[in-house]
């Protein structure tokens, strides 16, 4: 068996988009070009700054605090801990991976809806597809993640049973 090399697997399009969910080059200054670079930011740790940035882009979208937090696996005192350390905190890999996953569903979110508002209000209203509940909330889990992503395929290619 003969090793693919790094440079064969490029960066895709999803982890493009997640990584501009996530604040860009702007505030992940370390290049990402391959789906190993992606692992390796969210194995070191994301900057803090990360989170900051998911937090108010959800914010301005009522009180989703709670279910961010727990989407994300942080509490309040850790985002103000995280906020008062300033660049050099790092949230654990745990909460880095969490993060990117959110960022992933809501940027595909945004782009199954048109706009992250509408992305945002879709994530926090109860869904027919979830028995009623809201995809922001299933988010705490790996699996419930999973069943997130495969309920917005079957939106954007129609399929609504």
């Amino acid at each position: 068996m003969t090793a693919i090399p790094q440079q064969a697997l490029p960066v895709a399009h999803d982890i493009a988009r997640t990584l501009q969910v996530l604040g860009g080059s702007s505030t992940i200054r370390q290049p990402v070009h391959t789906s190993l670079d992606a692992h390796d930011l969210l194995a070191q740790g994301l900057p803090a700054k990360v989170l900051e940035r998911l937090e108010s882009a959800v914010s301005f979208h009522g009180d989703i605090s709670v279910s961010f937090q727990k989407a994300l696996g942080v509490s309040t005192r850790t985002m103000q801990r995280h906020k008062a350390a300033g660049k050099d905190s790092l949230p654990s890999p745990e909460q880095s991976s969490r993060a990117s996953r959110f960022a992933e569903i809501l940027g595909r979110a945004t782009a199954i809806f048109g706009s992250r508002a509408q992305g945002l209000t879709w994530m926090t209203q109860p869904a027919i597809g979830l028995d009623q509940r809201k995809p922001i909330d299933l988010l705490a889990t790996h699996v419930g993640a999973e069943v997130v992503e495969e309920y917005l395929s079957r939106i954007e290619y129609g399929v609504y049973t």
